[in-house]
């Protein structure tokens, strides 16, 4: 039994995606997320992913941070990024902080599918145009990805929560827990992250962040 995630927040892909994928592996056994903790979940149940389809836009993810994390979480689970952006750049981003391929989501059906079954077989799978372009001029964030890898789930979905912003009893509140134990977290994330304070973390993370597709900046 084939057992493939599908992580992605809209919830019209993912049937489309699921149909897609019920079609070309039959025997498929095809989980569902629509956010991190869904997706952690699912692990902590010890499901035996085979394939990891991830949306880096999903709630949760923060962007490179997130793939990063489950990189780490999932190291010997191949894991795609399905997603609504083509932008060269991404694409490479990606594929540096770990992903074994990527599908833009315009890509068609018989493409997807044979991108994930190349991934499956262990080779890595890039949009044409992707493949063409010259290898980017990346920062070395090799550390930043150490330190973010090294995060629990817990710490991780705290530092998710400081980055959009939130305060301490808000957060206290989302996780229903106390606002002792989220400074503690924070005080973890912290030291973790090499930083002093949270505008310190929100800017050693900012090169780990995505534009949402279809925004324009102008």
């Amino acid at each position: 039994m084939t057992n493939i995630l599908i992580a992605d927040d809209h919830p019209l892909f993912r049937a489309a995606l699921k149909q897609a994928v019920s079609a070309s592996f039959r025997d498929a056994n095809i989980h569902e997320a629509d956010s991190l903790a869904t997706l952690e979940s699912l692990g902590q149940n010890a499901v035996p992913f085979d394939v990891i389809l991830l949306d880096l836009h999903m709630p949760g993810t923060h962007g490179f941070s997130g793939l990063i994390y489950l990189r780490e979480q999932y190291r010997k689970v191949p894991l795609v990024v399905i997603s609504a952006t083509e932008d060269v750049d991404v694409i490479q981003r990606a594929i540096h902080f770990g992903a074994d391929g990527f599908i833009p989501k315009s890509t068609p059906v018989d493409i997807m599918t044979e991108a994930m079954q190349q991934v499956m077989n262990g080779e890595r799978w890039l949009p044409e145009h992707a493949r063409r372009a010259m290898p980017p001029s990346l920062p070395d964030l090799s550390a930043m990805s150490e330190r973010i890898a090294s995060l629990t789930p817990q710490q991780f979905r705290v530092m998710g929560m400081l980055m959009e912003g939130m305060q301490n009893k808000v957060i206290a509140y989302e996780l229903d827990v106390s606002e002792a134990t989220i400074k503690a977290h924070m005080t973890a994330i912290f030291r973790k992250l090499g930083v002093r304070n949270r505008t310190q973390a929100v800017l050693a993370l900012k090169d780990l962040a995505i534009e949402q597709p279809g925004v324009d900046n102008n």
